[in-house]
């Protein structure tokens, strides 16, 4: 019998950044995304923010060109809406996006948008786009999800991974227990499970053994890490720490 495998998506944003802090054509996001897929990724992600801090319009055009899956990770604004439907990518990720913040901060309130978000996903899912919903990992959020009639969703994997980083070993197990337990919710409420958000190579075999799990994403640290060791071998050295959870997982 052949052991779960689990997709990884690389998040090309801040190959982008380093582009934009000096400006420019390089380095070029769209090449980092085609050596990405030839070290084994399975598809792109994206995060088209509406200052265009990283990626713009132009990369997601080119990135949309590549013979592999594009997550367009978004916000759920009209403008962002209109061109997630001109560009057609695999999927999309609707996820909170504030101007002040470095990164995402926490997941989407898809109970108190609901209304809000449901004609977004409704769109989506009409012209074939798969949707996905960056979710802190509570019951109720994945509820939510549910009734807003996603498919998938992505747990947030932030608070978690920086538990892990500051040594708070109690609050790092109660994170990954809310994560175990939101994996677990996700097969009964019919969900894809996804994870992202702060995974190292630790942390990405660690939340790999949960079998609910069907797709990482994951961008800055594999970015940060290309510049010690190469893209193509952080990359290859990721795919092996998910197969090493994966087959981990197996033998318990």
């Amino acid at each position: 019998m052949s052991a779960r495998k689990i997709r990884l998506g690389v998040n090309v944003d801040h190959v982008a950044t380093l582009r934009n802090a000096r400006g420019g054509f390089v380095p070029d996001p769209v090449r980092a995304a085609e050596m990405a897929l030839a070290a084994g990724a399975d598809g792109i992600t994206a995060h088209l923010r509406e200052d265009r801090r990283h990626i713009v319009d132009e990369d997601m055009r080119r990135l949309r060109e590549l013979p592999a899956p594009l997550n367009f990770e978004m916000a759920a604004t009209e403008q962002m809406l209109d061109i997630a439907l001109r560009t057609k990518p695999h999927a999309c990720c609707l996820v909170p996006e504030k101007r002040t913040e470095r990164t995402t901060e926490g997941g989407l309130d898809v109970i108190g948008g609901k209304k809000h978000l449901i004609p977004f996903v409704d769109e989506l899912n009409r012209e074939g786009v798969r949707v996905s919903l960056f979710v802190e990992p509570s019951i109720a959020a994945l509820e939510a999800a549910v009734e807003i009639r996603a498919p998938v969703v992505e747990l947030h994997t932030g608070a978690w991974c920086h538990a892990l980083m500051l040594g708070e070993t109690d609050k790092a197990q109660a994170e990954f227990d809310r994560l175990r337990a939101a994996a677990a919710a996700c097969e009964r409420l019919g969900l894809e499970c996804h994870a992202g958000h702060g995974l190292d190579f630790d942390s990405a075999r660690t939340i790999a053994a949960l079998p609910q799990i069907a797709e990482l994403n994951i961008g800055h640290f594999l970015i940060g890490e290309a510049v010690f060791i190469g893209l193509d071998a952080s990359i290859r050295r990721m795919i092996a720490a998910i197969a090493q959870g994966v087959e981990g997982a197996r033998g318990v």
